[in-house]
């Protein structure tokens, strides 16, 4: 078993490869890192000593003072070199670095400088050293006016702000979630390369992924629609976009009904791509789920009875609470990276419709237990 620790595994990148190395116990064992590590040199040394690889992933991206960029980022790493030097301990050194290393801002020479500090210290000691190079990155919990721009405008447009285009440029992108399925993969083959070259999946100007976000917010916000998903870019922009909106405050939400002297009628979800539509009844005091996925898109429609729908985001603690009652037919939505789960709170059956994007695949099923 790999024993892997992640330097800033609470950060953008290190949340997204700490939670899914999770998923491979295993296989690898996860060595906790924290920031006041870096002042304390019996902390760091303990920490580099327990590690078969580590993943530096520690960085400032955004600073008013530029210097303090420059001076931070190659900082942590030369304490993490002085550290691997003390303890004469040689694990395999992943570091994440920047397409920005090209361009002549002091925030590509710090990511530049300090991937040559750690390829000269594997040179040196003989190790393994990955130097991965890459592009601009782009999924759920990012920061906004930090990580990205797709941060940025996911959070202003969810939230009816209006973002401002400073340079429509093309960007060449990567999904966080692609992006970690190649450290992964260095992680496990000991990828020896300095600058290793991470290609982009995605390539498009910053108005048209604006345009797109501002099509998810008519479509899916408000109106409760899923977009027409063209290919697995908007896939993954869309499933960004649903996890910077207020869904604490936002679900659940109630259909419109058509009542006349028949009943009542209420369509459940207009869609744009596939998917399967299943039905559940469920008896009181019963709890379903407790699960979270990676990538599917998911509703949950209560029709007849009282639910009690908990949603948690992974490696957090705080549970949103959602009550539906069949009385006023409404819905929640599953955010990707929340576990969730439906329990019968009231004395009579409990009818729930489901919509999923894409069929339960038992061979790549991207379902993971945990409970709320």
């Amino acid at each position: 078993m790999l024993k892997i620790g992640i330097t800033g595994q609470n950060g953008f990148v290190g949340y997204h490869l700490y939670q899914t190395l999770k998923l491979f116990p295993a296989e690898f064992q996860l060595i906790d890192f924290d920031r006041s590590f870096f002042d304390d040199q019996s902390l760091i040394d303990a920490f580099v000593q327990q590690c078969d690889v580590i993943v530096h992933l520690a960085a400032l991206n955004r600073h008013n003072d530029q210097q303090a960029i420059y001076d931070t980022n190659v900082g942590l790493v030369s304490k993490l070199v002085e550290a691997l030097n003390r303890t004469k301990h040689t694990p395999h050194v992943i570091i994440s670095s920047s397409t920005q290393e090209e361009r002549d801002n002091i925030y590509g020479k710090s990511k530049r400088e300090a991937r040559t500090l750690l390829s000269n210290w594997a040179e040196d000691n003989k190790a393994v050293f990955t130097g991965m190079v890459i592009p601009n990155v782009f999924g759920p919990f990012g920061h906004p006016f930090y990580n990205s721009v797709i941060a940025t405008f996911c959070h202003q447009v969810a939230r009816n702000e209006t973002p401002k285009i400073e340079v429509d440029g093309q960007l060449k992108l990567i999904y966080v979630g692609e992006l970690v399925e190649e450290i992964i993969k260095a992680i496990r083959n000991k990828y020896l390369n300095p600058e290793y070259i991470v290609s982009h999946t995605a390539e498009t100007k910053v108005s048209d992924i604006l345009n797109l976000l501002l099509k998810y917010k008519e479509q899916y916000q408000e109106k409760g629609e899923i977009p027409v998903l063209n290919n697995l870019y908007e896939h993954q922009l869309f499933n960004t976009f649903r996890c910077y909106m207020d869904i604490k405050n936002y679900f659940p939400k109630k259909f419109i009904q058509h009542i006349d002297a028949r009943g009542a009628f209420v369509e459940i979800v207009r869609l744009g791509i596939g998917g399967q539509v299943s039905f559940s009844t469920t008896v009181p005091g019963i709890t379903r789920g407790n699960h979270y996925h990676t990538r599917k898109i998911e509703r949950f429609a209560v029709i007849k009875g009282k639910a009690l729908i908990q949603l948690r985001r992974i490696g957090t603690e705080e549970v949103y609470d959602f009550y539906l009652d069949g009385e006023e037919p409404a819905y929640v939505d599953m955010p990707i990276w929340f576990t969730h789960n439906i329990k019968n709170i009231g004395d009579e059956v409990l009818y729930t419709n489901f919509w999923i994007n894409e069929p339960f695949d038992p061979n790549n099923p991207d379902t993971y237990f945990e409970t709320v």
